[in-house]
């Protein structure tokens, strides 16, 4: 989760679509430059440790787009494929 935020930061498409489940992954991404990111808070975990094949993580990412605040609150699910784990897809807890 971290990486793909640090991915997210640095404008890392390439990495955030290798990391990406690939019945899920989209083919490119529309990353907007003008979006600085502020900072990650991770919320809660779910399985996802060394014998695990799916985990979870709920966070919050801030950002800030074009002077106006982005709070993105995501519960993702990943998966571990070949040993690394992938991103499969998220839900937005409370809505």
């Amino acid at each position: 989760m971290r990486s793909r935020y640090t991915a997210f930061v640095e404008g890392r498409e390439d990495y955030l679509l290798a990391t990406w489940a690939p019945e899920t992954r989209p083919a490119s991404l529309a990353l907007d430059p003008d979006q600085r990111w502020l900072g990650l808070s991770i919320r809660a975990t779910e399985a996802g440790g060394a014998d695990d094949a799916e985990g979870y993580v709920e966070f919050v990412a801030r950002s800030r787009v074009r002077g106006q605040g982005v709070r993105l609150h995501e519960r993702s699910r990943f998966r571990r494929e070949a040993g690394c784990w992938v991103y499969v897809d998220g839900a937005f807890p409370g809505t």
